[in-house]
């Protein structure tokens, strides 16, 4: 291989990983954003003593299993915070081995859990999941609550591959 291709291959890899780099970024910002609106929902929700998601109220027999609403979901947004700060994590992995598979392990323990709950209301908002509650009376705030979730689980997946697929300071495909 002469100079000018070397040089060629090399730039084509640099841009490659450059662009990498920024969906990386992107998706995990993203996911962060996503978190924080759920963080901020459920701080809503506790102001105001009611359980459920935006758009998506609670049944009335849920409140007599709970005996401190606000607190329940405070914790609730104690969580969502927790996931976004996970989530920022993925915008530049961490170089250590450990934290860097921690923070991808809990990133797809919060993908699936975030991912369960999407499908579940979407669920109910179908009418397929009775079981789960009603139909949302104003279904404008629950589709606007799924195409959140929705957003914010397939960003944290991107950025959880994208952490996975590469090695701390490298930006290459990871060996193992």
């Amino acid at each position: 291989m002469n100079s000018a291709t070397r040089t060629r291959t090399t730039a084509r890899a640099t841009a490659r990983t450059t662009a990498r780099a920024r969906t990386q970024r992107a998706a995990a910002l993203t996911a962060c954003a996503g978190a924080l609106a759920y963080t901020i929902s459920k701080v809503d929700l506790a102001r105001d003593g009611e359980l459920g998601m935006p758009g998506f109220p609670a049944p009335p027999e849920a409140y007599a299993s709970i005996s401190d609403v606000t607190t329940a979901q405070l914790g609730n947004a104690g969580l969502g915070l927790l996931m976004a700060v996970v989530a920022l994590l993925l915008v530049r992995p961490p170089a250590a081995g450990w934290l860097r598979r921690g923070t991808v392990l809990v990133s797809w323990a919060g993908i699936l859990m975030v991912g369960a709950g999407v499908l579940g209301f979407g669920a109910r908002a179908a009418g397929l999941a009775p079981g789960l509650g009603a139909t949302p009376p104003a279904m404008g705030a629950a589709l606007a609550a799924l195409a959140v979730g929705a957003v914010w689980v397939a960003a944290w997946a991107v950025a959880a591959v994208g952490a996975t697929r590469t090695e701390p300071g490298r930006g290459r495909r990871a060996a193992g």
